[in-house]
């Protein structure tokens, strides 16, 4: 693990109660959510959803990072339509996910190093390199 030269952001959110019927709250109310449980007809949101919309916000943000040290224009329509699994196996659970990367109007193989050089920047995709199976699709 590297040590911090200097912190950028701190998110402080209060939950309680978890995925079934709980709630949480950022410390500037600027989040504040109910949760269900995935499929269910509860309420609220769950925490798979909100990897999926924090990491692809991330990783668009990473690929205008990547794309700016290529001299590469990001496309104003650039997407990422990211999808997180929560699997289970025996009594086991896990999460596994593909991010679709939409880029057009970039060649195939420029859009590919965009989106490889993202995965390798991207915090979200750090911390989970080698913990999950993710694939990165470019659509």
């Amino acid at each position: 693990m590297s040590q911090a030269l200097k912190v950028l952001y701190t998110a402080h959110q209060n939950t309680q109660g978890g995925r079934d019927g709980g709630t949480s709250r950022s410390s500037d109310d600027r989040l504040n959510i109910s949760f269900s449980t995935p499929g269910s007809s509860g309420v609220g949101t769950n925490p798979e959803q909100l990897l999926a919309a924090g990491w692809s916000a991330c990783f668009i943000g990473a690929m205008a990072r990547a794309a700016s040290k290529m001299k590469v224009a990001l496309p104003a329509e650039t997407a990422v339509n990211a999808e997180i699994d929560l699997c289970l196996t025996g009594d086991a659970f896990f999460l596994q996910a593909r991010l679709n990367v939409s880029l057009p109007g970039l060649e195939p193989g420029v859009a590919r190093a965009v989106a490889d050089g993202a995965h390798q920047i991207c915090p979200y995709s750090k911390a989970t390199r080698g913990n999950i199976d993710v694939t990165i699709n470019v659509v």
